[in-house]
């Protein structure tokens, strides 16, 4: 268990250090921006539609390493699917951020996703890794600004 735990604090590190897609995003058809006061995670998403389909996504911002590899991650995750799928990404990923700590995450199902799910030992984390997904839901409902508390 421990070298799992590892692995996911690797995979966590890696995209806080290195984040994919971070870049404010020319040509954006929709962006949100998503505040968290208590701890100061801010995040703007940046998405280009091509018909229902995600053609790019990214995002700036600057939070704790929590929210930024959950920006990354979700970025690569919603990149070239639907709105369809996003959205159910979405609501996937926050089932598994607020689910039962007791209950094992699939990894074959969650892949990198999977290495978030240790904020659920972390009540007041959970919100550092679902701003960026809220931020990414208000930008495909045509935008806006949210704030989580």
């Amino acid at each position: 268990m421990n070298e799992l735990f590892d692995l996911y604090q690797d995979i966590i590190l890696d995209h806080n250090k290195r984040p994919r897609n971070f870049r404010a995003m020319d040509g954006a058809t929709h962006a949100a921006e998503g505040h968290n006061p208590l701890c100061g995670d801010e995040v703007t998403v940046f998405v280009k539609l091509n018909g229902d389909k995600i053609e790019d996504v990214s995002f700036q911002g600057q939070g704790c390493a929590i929210s930024r590899a959950s920006a990354s991650l979700m970025t690569g995750e919603v990149k070239g699917k639907t709105l369809r799928e996003a959205r159910g990404e979405f609501e996937r990923v926050k089932a598994m951020l607020t689910g039962d700590n007791d209950e094992p995450v699939d990894l074959l199902e969650f892949g990198n996703m999977a290495s978030l799910s240790g904020v659920r030992r972390f009540p007041a984390r959970i919100k550092c890794a679902t701003l960026p997904w809220h931020a990414l839901d208000a930008a495909l409902q045509d935008g806006g600004e949210i704030t989580t508390e």
